[in-house]
């Protein structure tokens, strides 16, 4: 038997454009109170959140998702025509089948590239980032495009003190590519599945057509439990990416984790001892918890307000449903 030929591409490969959209309507806190019987100092205390954006019926996920991959891809200087993968991180695409993947790579107007969706909630953006890079640097892709994209709003109780101030809608969008130099360090990923409960939907569909009044199943949180776990356990994953990475926290210019509480950030910033240097993302206080967008959206945000220049070290990291996590250095385009 003769050998198989195999691919192989660049030792390199690098994050080359970011792209971001945020929905036109912007939702206050004083919008969401009267519901959940709260307050905006209250909202604000817990999270941090001031405003959050709410998709039209005219944003969907797919549009949402085509104009944040359309500014990536100009970012990087890449035509759509050259992306050989589509990968879409979302939970909120309440189309089983097809994949929202397919639809966005139609759109775009891109030459039948492979594409598929992730589900790995808040994380899905980070799996997006790795399976990217070993793709670029395997050969089996030359350029791939990673979509976050969320439309929270569907799923969420507006009755719900628990999460109807907290989750909200987006699209980010990166594109990945070859690179001379390291862009994308080595990925530390997960799932502690012993609380896969802690965030989920409230039914399973199956529930939900059963009923005598079906309803749609809306997103519940075990909020307190979240909370400590991600604060103690995510600055684990966070060392160990930068450890991986070879990188130390005096050599990292941005931390753009998960927005999804700002006291979460805090106290990984803590555990991290960033210097006061270290530029940290605070998107979720005008966009609230956007899940797998987050982490693009942020970093679009930090580089249109110079907070995130080219070059700079930067360290993403991911924690959501499952409860699944991802954290990488990346260099920013």
């Amino acid at each position: 038997m003769t050998g198989l030929r195999t691919e192989s591409g660049p030792s390199y490969a690098a994050v080359l454009g970011v792209g971001a959209y945020r929905p036109s309507r912007l939702v206050p806190n004083s919008e969401i109170v009267d519901a959940i019987d709260s307050s905006d100092e209250w909202i604000q205390q817990r999270s941090g959140i001031r405003t959050r954006r709410f998709a039209t019926d005219d944003e969907t996920v797919v549009s949402m998702s085509v104009a944040a991959s359309q500014q990536a891809l100009e970012a990087a200087g890449i035509d759509v025509q050259q992306v050989d993968c589509v990968i879409v991180a979302t939970v909120s695409h309440l189309m089983q089948t097809p994949s929202a993947a397919t639809a966005i790579a139609h759109e775009l107007g891109a030459d039948q590239p492979a594409a598929f969706d992730i589900s790995a909630a808040c994380a899905g953006f980070c799996h997006g980032v790795a399976l990217a890079n070993d793709m670029v640097r395997a050969g089996s892709a030359r350029y791939a495009l990673v979509i976050g994209v969320e439309r929270l709003s569907d799923i969420t109780d507006p009755t719900d003190r628990g999460t109807a101030f907290i989750f909200a809608d987006g699209a980010g969008a990166v594109v990945v590519g070859p690179s001379e130099t390291p862009g994308i360090g080595p990925v530390v990923w997960g799932s502690d599945g012993e609380h896969y409960d802690h965030i989920r939907s409230r039914q399973d569909w199956r529930d939900v057509l059963a009923s005598d009044e079906p309803q749609m199943p809306h997103l519940t949180m075990k909020g307190n439990e979240v909370f400590r776990w991600a604060s103690f356990s995510m600055a684990k994953v966070a060392q160990q990416a930068l450890d991986r990475a070879g990188v130390t926290v005096d050599q990292l210019d941005c931390f753009i984790p998960h927005q999804a509480n700002n006291r979460i950030t805090d106290a990984m910033a803590r555990s991290l001892r960033l210097p006061d240097s270290v530029r940290i993302a605070r998107d979720i206080v005008d966009a609230g918890n956007t899940s797998a967008a987050s982490v693009p959206m942020a970093l679009r945000r930090m580089i249109d307000d110079g907070d995130a220049r080219s070059g700079d070290v930067a360290l993403l990291i991911a924690f959501g449903a499952g409860l699944a996590y991802a954290a990488q250095v990346v260099v920013v385009p």
